[in-house]
């Protein structure tokens, strides 16, 4: 016993020391916290950065006295993930869609306009800078920060968690009581101008690859394996929305501003509130004037519509929403010379002509190379080698040449003429009647149509097969090995090992990627065929009115051109790509290969009240916002589509329904209201 009393004090003063250390953790966590908003969201510090250094290697000391201690959201982990192997997949609660763009007052006014029609309410706006960045969205559980994602293709990103924990302007906490069980933020990562161009200099002086441009820095910073490369790199964020959030319903757009304020996360200061487009059409004027008074990349203005009732009420198309736009600024323009015409054969046959140039900086990228679009535009606009021509680039857009400074033309220049046979095979070149390009009619035996196919089809846009590079693709072709697509399937380990550079880990690789390839969704099989006019968004409307090859295949030219988004021209494209004997031979040769031709099967529930119909929602909803009628429909077991068609079982049709109700009429489709979809929802 005796032994036992002498012990006891120096076991409480151990608890003691160690219950002292947790609340100096705590308290010092919270103040480094506060001044990373102050510094990198607000622009504000309080403190120098001696005085902040000492705060967090007091932190680091007391964590390595107290390991156990140690909290994920401590600001000691910002750089606490191992480097990862592989991006994993993340599938976004709400889909993360594209903006229509406006270019001038008029579109912005008719916009203005179809906003007031559709819902016969005026509405409300919130302008926002345009930030040429990374979309990403960030996951809050209870407050704390648990994901992060890009925006992969809007319905499926990556898993960069680790790399954005990095951020200094995004909180590993929000603040704040009573948080939501969950909150998916959305938001913009970039890179400032001057860390851009640092970035650029120190890359030279080690003699690394420079990046393009700041979003391209931020792109490639956010996406390192290792973590602490990204932390190296001082990227920031501007938040703009939600995604999802579970317990609470906001009134207006400008209302969750103010939410995700509060709770400390980083919100444009120069977002504004309007009430007409009048107003909207002077701030973006304004922001057009002064685009570079800011340290990072703008090329527009972002219009919102600020009431989340009009806004579900809109809806949006299958690659935008009906209540935002981009409005972009025109485009900068440049002067260079221009080297040399040359002209590449796509992966549909079709020849394009471009302009080897000097390299010349235009709207922060390096440009090289510009479109000269056809033979008809180079004779219109007289572009000729030697010329000092005007480089325009907007956006995303692909450079493009607005013609020569005539008063710089050297004598002697000749005007370019469009070669008559293709540069990659040597086949004859077809300018069809009535069409402004020239096609490659080899098919099947030109390598560059096969090779840009090849690239095409593993593309994120289509089957996404990582690992499958031009590099890659020409080998394959070179070889004989893959004649098209279908062939990617049958390629055997034995094979790859022959490749200059293709250890056993990159034919592991490299067969993993194609074999998960074989489980996409039909939208990606049908981008990846080489449909002409069928990108993504054509695609999924095309799963959608036909859940399977065979379907699409047997459609009839009628059938397809009636399908709400699909014009004559595109039902002519499908219609025939169908109903050519290679590209069935290769849809035969895709089945055999167990690649998936139809569309996954949506989760039933036994019996559920719509087990196997299919629903349309248009117009309004007042009980349910758009997700969550989504979403009941689906648990109840039906399938919610965004055309209707003769398969469509019956239309939702809320407050001011658009097309989509005329559309169910002419074709006898059931309509109900939301009341009566509520019944059939509870119906056993």
């Amino acid at each position: 016993m005796e032994a036992a009393d002498t012990h006891q004090p120096r076991k409480k003063s151990a608890e003691r020391r160690r219950a002292d250390a947790r609340l100096r953790m705590d308290e010092l966590r919270d103040l480094i916290r506060h001044h990373d908003y102050l510094y990198y969201v607000l622009d504000r510090p309080e403190i120098s950065d001696a005085q902040y250094d000492k705060l967090m290697r007091e932190l680091r000391e007391l964590e390595e006295g107290f390991p156990e201690l140690v909290t994920p959201d401590s600001p000691t982990q910002r750089v606490g993930g191992v480097p990862t192997q592989l991006f994993a997949p993340v599938r976004h609660r709400a889909p993360m869609l594209s903006l229509d763009n406006a270019f001038s007052w008029d579109e912005l006014s008719a916009w203005g306009k179809r906003v007031e029609k559709l819902t016969g309410q005026r509405a409300d706006f919130v302008c926002e800078l345009k930030i040429d960045g990374v979309a990403v969205a960030l996951t809050y559980e209870k407050g704390r920060y648990v994901r992060g994602a890009t925006r992969g293709d809007g319905t499926l990103g990556e898993d960069v968690t680790a790399n954005i924990r990095t951020i200094r302007a995004v909180p590993a906490r929000l603040k704040g009581k009573n948080l939501p069980d969950t909150l998916e933020v959305r938001g913009e990562v970039y890179l400032p101008i001057p860390q851009f161009e640092r970035l650029n200099e120190k890359l030279a002086e080690q003699g690394q690859r420079l990046f393009a441009n700041p979003r391209n820095a931020a792109a490639g910073s956010l996406r390192q394996k290792d973590p602490a490369i990204t932390a190296s790199r001082p990227l920031r964020l501007w938040c703009y929305g939600v995604g999802y959030v579970e317990g609470q319903r906001f009134r207006r757009h400008s209302e969750v501003l103010e939410y995700l304020r509060q709770c400390e996360l980083p919100i444009n200061p120069a977002t504004g509130a309007m009430q007409t487009l009048e107003e909207v059409f002077d701030f973006c004027r304004r922001w057009q004037e002064e685009r570079h008074q800011v340290d990072y990349a703008i090329d527009g203005v972002v219009v919102k519509v600020d009431q989340i009732a009009l806004q579900e009420e809109l809806g949006a198309t299958g690659r935008a929403p009906r209540w935002a736009l981009a409005f972009k600024f025109p485009p900068e323009e440049r002067t260079t010379i221009c080297r040399k015409i040359e002209v590449h054969t796509g992966r549909t046959g079709k020849v394009t002509p471009f302009a080897v140039l000097d390299p010349v900086q235009v709207g922060g990228v390096t440009v090289g190379y510009a479109t000269l679009h056809n033979e008809d535009e180079i004779r219109r606009r007289d572009v000729r080698e030697g010329d000092t021509v005007i480089v325009r680039r907007a956006g995303e857009v692909i450079p493009d040449i607005v013609g020569p400074v005539l008063s710089r033309r050297k004598a002697r220049t000749r005007p370019w003429h469009f070669p008559r046979h293709c540069p990659s095979c040597g086949a004859t070149l077809v300018r069809p009647e009535g069409q402004a390009d020239w096609r490659c009619p080899n098919r099947g035996k030109c390598v560059s149509q096969g090779l840009e196919w090849l690239i095409h089809f593993g593309s994120t846009d289509a089957m996404d097969i990582p690992h499958l590079g031009e590099k890659t693709a020409a080998e394959l072709l070179e070889r004989g090995w893959v004649s098209d697509p279908g062939d990617l399937y049958q390629l055997a380990a034995e094979q790859l090992a022959t490749l200059p550079g293709f250890g056993e880990k990159s034919i592991s690789n490299l067969l993993e990627a194609i074999a998960s390839s074989r489980d996409r969704e039909l939208w990606r099989l049908l981008v990846g065929l080489n449909i002409r006019h069928v990108g993504p968004h054509v695609a999924k409307v095309l799963a959608d009115a036909f859940p399977s090859l065979d379907a699409l295949a047997a459609a009839k030219l009628d059938d397809l051109a009636t399908v709400q988004g699909i014009g004559s021209e595109i039902a002519r494209s499908v219609y025939e790509w169908f109903h050519t004997s290679e590209n069935r031979r290769l849809v035969a040769k895709l089945k055999h290969a167990g690649v998936r031709v139809e569309e996954r099967a949506r989760p039933r529930r036994g019996t559920g009240p719509l087990a196997g119909k299919t629903v349309v929602l248009t117009g309004g909803l007042s009980a349910l916002s758009r997700d969550e009628a989504e979403r009941a429909v689906e648990k109840a077991g039906g399938r919610v589509t965004t055309s209707v068609s003769s398969r469509t079982d019956f239309v939702v049709a809320g407050e001011n329904p658009g097309t989509k109700l005329d559309k169910a009429r002419s074709l006898g489709v059931e309509v109900i209201n939301e009341s009566q979809l509520l019944k059939r929802l509870r119906r056993r």
